[in-house]
């Protein structure tokens, strides 16, 4: 039996540890966004998205400083690899040795998506638990479980044309037994997890009227072409799968063979937009909106500290505004080139009339800093 700790903190009713460490704080800043004046539930979720961005900048600043710093490293991987051709295992030990020696992490391009998946998660939870609809199974709405708890809790309204969907009440009793089973845990009255000054009246509209009437609590049926199987392609999703492939590109480096790390990178290019596209058709589009707010803030902070990076080309495309194609970054420190004054490697000799070996006056030959005076004067001495 898990307590419940943390309740009655500001009007708090109920607290389930650890999971409502995250989703609290996110679910009651969402609120209260969505509660300033002249504030609809789209702009609620960009400005909660800004704010989360902004609190997060520290630790996405040092991972891509650590991008940068590895894109400088590529002629010395380079030169790792053509050393050591052919010995993949020694081409990885000697990477990997370059990465430690220089401070950085390989992986941490992975950091900042899977800080996100807690957030992610909790603001799924807060925007199904904002849009006051609970879906289930016609053998849960038939269990004894939902009967008990519809007899004890007043407010579970069946939503019109559907047998599957309830409304859950705005406020109730916080510590009923059925709130323990996940499949009825959304039925948890909104006042329960609320602070006393944003506890509300009636339930939160998350139909946008500029977006065309999309209900950010459900999956996109606005910006959405059909498809199959009931699965419907997203443009929001699709703008947020364009700006995660911008955002990972930027930073990612060059594709180097032999290397594990660069082949990790290069797929990561590809599947995470891939799957936001997916995303698009099974999460409610408010987590979408917050998705191309979150990259897109990410993009731009990216270009303030790195320019394009390794945008460019793109798939064989370099516009002219692009500074260079590896993003204007300084490159690496290179050896110095020692110059030599060694005859041809073919041994032929050149045609300078005053190299001794073509004939050529030996007072020529001599330094051009010498004095004319001395070479008369050593001419006469002869």
């Amino acid at each position: 039996m898990t307590p419940i700790i943390g309740a009655g903190f500001l009007g708090i009713e109920h607290f389930t540890p650890p999971w409502d460490v995250f989703f609290l704080p996110l679910f009651n800043l969402l609120v209260l966004l969505h509660n300033v004046p002249f504030f609809d539930f789209a702009l609620a979720i960009i400005v909660f998205t800004i704010v989360i961005r902004t609190v997060l900048a520290p630790l996405f600043i040092r991972q891509i400083r650590s991008q940068k710093e590895m894109q400088r490293m590529q002629p010395l991987i380079r030169e790792v690899q053509r050393k050591h051709k052919g010995n993949r295992q020694k081409v990885s030990e000697e990477t990997m040795a370059l990465y430690k020696e220089h401070g950085v992490n390989p992986a941490a391009g992975c950091l900042p998506v899977i800080l996100q998946l807690p957030i992610l998660f909790a603001l799924y939870q807060a925007l199904i638990r904002a849009s006051n609809i609970v879906t289930l199974t016609p053998e849960q709405v038939a269990s004894d479980t939902f009967t008990q708890l519809r007899s004890s809790l007043d407010g579970i309204v069946q939503v019109a044309g559907s047998t599957t969907q309830f409304n859950a009440p705005i406020s109730g009793p916080c510590d009923l037994p059925q709130f323990t089973e996940s499949a009825f845990s959304h039925f948890l009255p909104l006042n329960c997890q609320l602070i006393d000054p944003i506890k509300l009246s009636e339930p939160i509209n998350t139909t946008v009227g500029w977006l065309l009437g999309l209900d950010l609590a459900r999956i996109d049926h606005v910006f959405a072409l059909p498809l199959f199987g009931g699965f419907a392609l997203s443009l929001l999703a699709v703008i947020a799968a364009i700006l995660q492939f911008v955002q990972v590109r930027m930073t990612s480096t060059k594709p180097i063979p032999d290397d594990p790390t660069s082949g990790m990178t290069s797929t990561m290019t590809y599947t995470f937009p891939l799957l936001t596209i997916v995303w698009g058709g099974i999460f409610p589009s408010g987590l979408i909106l917050y998705w191309i707010v979150y990259t897109g803030y990410l993009v731009v902070q990216q270009f303030l500290i790195m320019g394009w990076g390794n945008l460019f080309p793109l798939f064989g495309w370099a516009p002219s505004w692009a500074p260079s194609a590896d993003g204007g970054t300084a490159p690496a420190p290179r050896p110095k080139r020692v110059e030599t004054t060694d005859a041809p490697a073919n041994g032929s000799q050149t045609s300078n009339p005053s190299s001794p070996a073509s004939g050529g006056d030996r007072d020529t030959a001599r330094p051009a800093n010498r004095k004319q005076g001395r070479s008369k004067r050593r001419g006469k001495k002869r």
